[in-house]
């Protein structure tokens, strides 16, 4: 489908099928996309602040530029997915699968990154300033220069983690 473009604010997509959709700088803000499969789907610039993408499936999607402020992503599938330059200020990341993520230069100020899996991502210039990143999986993750300041870490994994120059004041 190409739904580049499209307005689709506050749309219910809710278990759609957007499979490899070009939906480059579509408006789908506060949309309902819990459960959709956008698997490897262009969201490049996109508007999803405050969508529901609770379980959604994103392994592989383009969402640079994108705007998640708010978004719930809640145990959704973010594996491979590029989230460069991406704006996911106080998103619910919390149980989401991160795994070979990249996140470089991303905005996760005030995230929740709870039990998330960002195993392998890679978060170079990443601001977490202020996120809750409570046993969430950093293990062989690039943190190159990743803002931390008053993040809270307890019981983080970052074995193998590259925090060369990241930034870990406060908490």
């Amino acid at each position: 489908a190409n739904l580049a473009g499209a307005n689709l604010r506050v749309a219910d997509l809710c278990g759609a099928d957007l499979c490899g959709a070009n939906l480059t700088g579509a408006d789908l803000a506060a949309a309902d996309l819990a459960a959709a499969n956008l698997r490897g789907a262009n969201l490049k610039g996109a508007q999803l602040w405050g969508a529901d993408l609770r379980g959604a499936n994103l392994r592989g999607a383009n969402l640079t530029g994108a705007n998640l402020t708010d978004a719930i992503l809640t145990g959704a599938n973010l594996k491979l997915i590029n989230l460069t330059n991406a704006d996911l200020r106080s998103a619910n990341l919390a149980d989401a699968d991160l795994t070979g993520a990249t996140l470089a230069n991303a905005h996760l100020e005030k995230a929740n990154l709870i039990d998330a899996d960002l195993t392998n991502a890679d978060l170079t210039y990443a601001n977490l300033s202020g996120s809750v990143l409570t046993n969430a999986d950093l293990r062989g993750a690039t943190l190159t220069y990743a803002d931390f300041t008053d993040a809270h870490l307890t019981d983080a994994d970052f074995t193998d983690a590259d925090l060369t120059h990241a930034d870990l004041s406060g908490e």
